[in-house]
């Protein structure tokens, strides 16, 4: 199979022994993002005989297949059909999306680099704050770490550099901010992401029956606590940090 470009610009591409690659932009923007999503739910909807994983990152989406079950040729022709006559940029997301509420420490030890962000985007600390408490945003993949999402999107004044150099290491919960996009680590890692909170909910946690909590699709919003509640959220019986969430309608 060589790459396929279908009528709605998307691209098939074959992805090692058993994988497709539906590439549906190779820069991020809402509407690529929109188009991943809503196609991995229609891709999973449709239950193809054979396919063993769908999985969608900022702009694409992955399809695992058997190849003793569907062969690479009849599964692409089967991709290729779903993508014809729709412009996914337009349709609706998936169901069964979660609108999640998170806690975050802005500020101080919490959030060392929130003075200095709030300088590049021309906000006070506490504006800055409450921009980013207002915005809804979507979890526009997950990746680099185990359940980490990457969240947009902030508004265009947000559209800063990551930093020129790295930190070295950034504590679980982080909340990091760059080019439009917040990431609540879920580890200790480096970054070069710009840390301007702390939230206690962690993305991924073994002791819970469900470790990955968040999946690409959902809605986030922050609210903004005291660092005082922080220790106590933690250490919340339900493992989620003093989160909560409930259905996207």
């Amino acid at each position: 199979m060589s790459e396929i470009t279908t009528q709605c610009e998307a691209k098939l591409m074959p992805i090692g022994p058993d994988g497709i690659l539906v590439r549906f932009a190779e820069g991020l923007s809402d509407a690529a993002n929109r188009a991943a999503l809503a196609y991995r739910g229609a891709v999973v909807a449709a239950e193809v005989a054979g396919v063993t994983e769908v999985a969608s990152s900022l702009t694409s989406v992955l399809v695992r297949f058997r190849p003793d079950q569907i062969t690479r040729e009849a599964l692409s022709s089967q991709l290729a059909v779903l993508l014809r006559g729709t412009d996914w940029r337009e349709m609706e997301l998936p169901s069964g999306r979660r609108l999640w509420k998170l806690p975050v420490v802005f500020g101080d030890d919490y959030g060392p680099e929130l003075v200095k962000v709030a300088t590049e985007v021309g906000l006070s600390p506490e504006s800055a704050v409450a921009d980013i408490c207002r915005s809804r945003l979507r979890v526009l993949a997950l990746g680099f770490a185990p359940g980490q999402p990457y969240l947009g999107f902030l508004a265009e004044k947000w559209d800063i550099p990551r930093r020129k150099d790295v930190t070295a290491q950034v504590p679980p919960g982080a909340i990091v901010v760059a080019v439009q996009q917040v990431i609540p680590f879920s580890n200790a890692a480096p970054t070069g992401w710009k840390q301007v909170g702390r939230t206690p909910f962690r993305c991924f946690s073994t002791d819970r029956p469900a470790p990955v909590a968040l999946t690409a699709g959902d809605e986030i919003v922050f609210h903004a606590v005291e660092p005082a509640q922080f220790d106590i959220l933690t250490a919340a019986r339900d493992g989620l940090g003093g989160a909560t969430f409930e259905a996207i309608q």
